[in-house]
């Protein structure tokens, strides 16, 4: 009875702020399986992100059951007289409030579901997911039939339909593509209330507009997701350079093996940038044990900077007796230090999950939970040395807070009639500066501090004229959007919005389309 009252107080809040003509009833006669929350709790949980930046309180928040569950919330929306927003929110890992609506409902779409959708074909080698499902529980179910997904994300706390809204992007992405080229067919909640399914077939424009999408299109309740053999354990390799234009060569060099027999490349292609020797005592400090004969301190650094090739070959036992072969050919290739090669061997399943471990160290500490003012862009080949040149050696001054983790892809890996921008390059960049904001005293960790360092970045692009894109993008305004995007890009991407979104209820936290109705209720 008292959820009840509380929902029924919310709605009427929502009625006066809003001000459209719609009975506070209507939303608790919907017939969801789910639960319609307007609890302390659950606001309190909606209004926050991984980014610990920005904040916004929903005046609702919805529990999924079904699909239909939120096919008739954002009816109920798209219907109403004057409208409200919707936005979807998964394990909440967004950086900047773009899961957030404020005054609008949110649909939780991680844990809670009742009859999870999670099933797996080995005949056709693909998983049915739901929307809401984490990649680690994905993973699980997956490797019951000694099966994966092709693609990852360096961090598996993530939603499926979360990072598919993105790309879902780490370095096995210059092999098999990012998570979005790895997708069979979606169920997908429009803006109009409707329940399609979508694929390269059927309702394709819909397909390629959520792929990459922010949110902008539609809310993503099933996907079919590619699988592949599972191997069963992975080499992981570590090696330092001192000279970027060296690291970045074997860097090209390995991914343009994309093509080649398994036993002819690495599997997995990233690396990261050291600007000082506390970079090594962060989350992702598994890259270098404390048994690891290498002295950072010790090596010569160009300009006071050291680069980190990490990379991994996978195998099953039956061929263990051949890998220690092929790396050592593949490793041959290479021009790193030779004494700083530091290789381990796991399982698949830990190497997949190496960040979670570092995570619940970091919240055993209190360290988790803190402003991230992460930034993360794509940045073209031809410029990347400018980059290393104005950002690494110049404006980063020998200071950071957290891993800057450097990795190149390759285009043709990607789909360009999906919704995602990416440097009109045939190979580009990854650069994420992943930082985390203490209040330690020092004036480098601080919230702003970073924040500046970050537009800082961004101004010197602009003025070196390094067209780079955002990934996991922010902008204060459309005309900033527009840019982005670039008219070409822009026009289909408004022309999508007008037929999937035409009010605009989704996703307003992204800050793209100011809702048609009345933009009080938005985060504008």
């Amino acid at each position: 009875m008292a959820t009840k009252l509380l929902l029924t107080l919310a709605i009427c809040r929502l009625i006066v702020t809003v001000g459209f003509t719609f009975n506070p009833n209507d939303l608790l006669r919907l017939g969801l399986d789910g639960k319609l929350s307007a609890a302390p709790a659950d606001l309190q949980s909606a209004s926050v992100d991984f980014g610990g930046v920005y904040r916004a309180e929903p005046m609702a928040v919805l529990h999924p059951a079904t699909s239909e569950d939120v096919a008739r919330l954002v009816k109920a929306a798209y219907d109403s007289a004057r409208g409200f927003t919707v936005s979807a929110r998964g394990h909440g890992h967004s950086i900047n409030g773009q899961a957030m609506t404020r005054n609008g409902v949110v649909v939780q779409m991680s844990g809670g579901l009742k009859n999870k959708m999670l099933t797996v074909s080995e005949k056709f080698m693909y998983a049915d997911v739901w929307g809401g499902e984490l990649w680690i529980d994905v993973l699980t179910s997956t490797l019951e039939y000694g099966l994966a997904p092709k693609s990852w994300t360096d961090y598996l706390y993530l939603t499926v339909g979360g990072t598919l809204s993105n790309a879902g992007i780490s370095g096995q992405a210059f092999n098999h593509g990012p998570q979005i080229s790895n997708v069979h067919e979606l169920d997908v909640v429009t803006g109009k209330g409707e329940l399609l399914t979508c694929s390269e077939k059927e309702n394709s424009e819909l397909f390629q507009a959520v792929l990459g999408g922010l949110g902008q299109f539609g809310i993503i309740t099933r996907a079919r997701i590619a699988l592949e053999q599972a191997p069963q354990r992975v080499r992981w390799i570590r090696v330092l350079y001192s000279n970027f234009s060296t690291f970045t060569h074997d860097q090209e060099y390995l991914i343009s093996l994309h093509g080649k027999p398994s036993s002819q490349k690495f599997d997995y292609v990233e690396g990261f940038v050291i600007v000082d020797e506390g970079l090594i005592n962060n989350w992702r400090s598994s890259i270098f044990s404390p048994s690891n004969p290498v002295k950072v301190s010790s090596l010569k650094a160009e300009g006071g900077v050291l680069y980190c090739l990490e990379i991994t070959k996978n195998y099953h036992l039956t061929n263990a007796d051949t890998i220690d072969q092929e790396i050592e050919i593949l490793l041959k290739k290479l021009n790193y230090i030779p004494a700083s090669e530091f290789t381990t061997d796991l399982p698949y399943v830990d190497f997949l999950d190496r960040v979670h471990k570092a995570e619940l160290k970091l919240r055993s500490k209190g360290l988790w939970e803190v402003p991230h003012p992460w930034l993360n862009l794509f940045v073209p080949k031809s410029r990347i040395a400018e980059f290393d040149k104005g950002v690494f050696k110049g404006i980063l001054g020998n200071k950071t807070s957290g891993p800057i983790l450097i990795y190149p892809m390759n285009k043709n890996k990607w789909d360009d009639r999906s919704s995602v921008v990416t440097p009109e390059e045939d190979v580009f960049y990854l650069v994420a500066f992943l930082r985390s904001a203490l209040e330690s005293g020092d004036e480098t960790q601080t919230l702003d501090y970073l924040s500046n360092q970050n537009n800082e970045i961004l101004k010197f692009c602009e003025d070196e004229s390094i067209n780079v894109k955002q990934y996991l993008p922010h902008y204060d305004n459309q005309r900033e959007w527009r840019d982005h995007f670039g008219e070409k890009y822009w026009t289909r991407f408004q022309q999508r919005k007008l037929e999937f979104d035409p009010r605009h209820i989704l996703a307003t936290g992204q800050r793209i389309f100011m809702p048609s109705f009345n933009p009080n209720i938005a985060n504008w």
